[in-house]
């Protein structure tokens, strides 16, 4: 990964802060594929992946978390949940992050972004 992927990853962690939750994990990795941040909050466990896109790209950046995709980042959150039982409700979120110009500019965090299917 590269330097401002590290930073926009950063970004969301302090954005997830801000908006109260924990950060549980960074990075979590599996078989499976790896999840970019674990946070939680009184409610809910979300999975996070964060992408990030240039402001004027083709796409925004939830649509490169295909199903492909998501079917790693469920399978991965399965064997999380497997050795870290909670009884908050999981939920898979996407933080899109937004640059310009090699500097971050915004970012938009979709709550419930997919459900398992």
């Amino acid at each position: 990964m590269n330097n401002l992927g590290r930073l926009a990853e950063l970004k969301a962690s302090n954005y997830l802060a801000k908006k109260r939750y924990t950060i549980v994990d960074y990075n979590y990795t599996s078989r499976f594929g790896e999840i970019d941040i674990i946070a939680k909050n009184k409610k809910y466990l979300a999975f996070v992946e964060v992408k990030m896109r240039n402001e004027n790209s083709i796409a925004s950046p939830k649509e490169f978390v295909d199903y492909s995709k998501q079917q790693k980042l469920i399978a991965t959150a399965k064997l999380f949940l497997a050795s870290h039982p909670t009884d908050l409700q999981p939920r898979f979120d996407v933080i899109e992050v937004f640059c310009k110009n090699g500097k971050i500019k915004s970012i938009k965090h979709l709550e419930n972004a997919f459900e398992l299917v």
